[in-house]
């Protein structure tokens, strides 16, 4: 090696170490932890206007949807799909009664999404979604895009109790 390769490296900059990847920052085959349980990331629908992704996770045949979301701190939500329908998106109510709960409208917001990987939803575009809550915190999550409904119930996570397993 010759002296001025070395003393070029004396100079140079050092690389910066990778960035960590975060929860909002996941892909399809990164894997997670979320209440103990191990997921493989199937999909991600980002709406960057919010700064907020719902995770599509797999564990064995079960779905569920971890819902991310910075406020001033990480939000988590982890949801299941429930079956049901909606006539229009006009016609979604303030209140809704399910399996005895009665879900209060506490948001409403239109955003633009981009899709990756496997989701409810296969390409992206203008979602609309409709977060209820109920007395006793359940939750429920209405989405509407392409003229096409889905449904959710869920609960809040508590950030201690998510982490990222393995990122690409």
């Amino acid at each position: 090696m010759s002296v001025w390769r070395r003393i070029g490296k004396l100079f140079a900059k050092a690389e910066p170490p990778a960035v960590e990847k975060s929860m909002l920052s996941l892909a399809p085959g990164d894997m997670c932890e979320v209440s103990l349980v191990t997921y493989a990331v199937q999909g991600r629908v980002h709406n960057a206007s919010r700064n907020a992704v719902v995770l599509t996770l797999q564990d064995g045949v079960k779905i569920s949807y971890l819902h991310i979301e910075e406020r001033e701190t990480l939000q988590y939500q982890l949801y299941l799909p429930i079956d049901g329908r909606l006539d229009t998106p006009d016609a979604v109510p303030v209140e809704i009664e399910l399996d005895g709960h009665l879900f209060h409208l506490e948001e409403q917001y239109i955003g633009a999404v981009t899709v990756t990987g496997r989701t409810p939803f296969m390409q992206g575009g203008e979602q609309h979604v409709w977060q209820f809550q109920s007395d006793d915190y359940a939750l429920l999550r209405v989405e509407w895009q392409n003229g096409r409904f889905m449904l959710y119930e869920g609960e809040k996570i508590i950030p201690a109790d998510v982490r990222v397993i393995r990122a690409s």
